[in-house]
């Protein structure tokens, strides 16, 4: 597992930070956002550190699928309601014009009662 010893989510995954745990399994770690922009909104990253999407390839499919499958099932644990009346969103910011400020992959997981909704 490649780590990067400057990432602040790299220092998450490897417990050097505390994190509010949503999940862990030996690929993938997923954590409650420190600013939460809705009363569901929690983070789904690689324990490998990738920059960001940008830097996805052919071998990364399965991690993908892997974070886009778990990504239901962890909104109705913390508390989304299920399709269709309720639901969530996912957000995956890649680069800094696109607000991510965090170089390390990160899915957000964003949900729960409106008015939350952000442009």
């Amino acid at each position: 597992m490649h780590s990067d010893p400057d990432c602040i989510f790299c220092k998450i995954v490897a417990g050097q930070i505390p994190s509010r745990k949503v999940y862990e399994d030996d690929e993938l770690y997923a954590f409650h956002d420190i600013n939460p922009w809705a009363p569901v909104h929690f983070m789904i990253i690689p324990k490998t550190h990738l920059p960001s999407l940008a830097q996805v390839g052919p071998e990364h499919a399965a991690l993908l699928g892997r974070i886009l499958t778990l990504a239901p099932r962890l909104a109705l644990e913390q508390g989304c309601t299920p399709y269709p009346d309720g639901g969530f969103r996912v957000v995956v910011n890649t680069g800094t014009l696109a607000g991510q400020e965090v170089h390390h992959l990160h899915v957000h997981v964003i949900g729960g009662p409106r008015p939350w909704l952000k442009t």
